[in-house]
């Protein structure tokens, strides 16, 4: 029997590879470390660690910013430095 491993958070090659506007959960959350239930309690609250967007019933996130909060470069940016 093969037991999986649960990874927390998101490589940073995984976090590059999200859309221009991953989801709340599990995109964001997992590229954070967070749970699926944190992410949503800590959106309830304005609480998330980058703002959250709605669009319909959908919880979003800016690539960019959870780039910037993780301290990662933009695209292109480190090219350029």
């Amino acid at each position: 029997m093969s037991t999986a491993v649960r990874r927390t958070a998101l490589t940073t090659a995984e976090v590059y590879a999200l859309p221009a506007m991953p989801t709340l959960v599990p995109e964001a959350a997992a590229a954070v470390g967070v749970s699926r239930d944190t992410a949503y309690e800590l959106a309830s609250r304005d609480d998330f660690v980058v703002p959250v967007v709605r669009i319909g019933r959908s919880l979003k996130v800016r690539r960019s910013d959870l780039l910037a909060f993780l301290g990662l470069p933009q695209e292109g940016e480190a090219e350029n430095s």
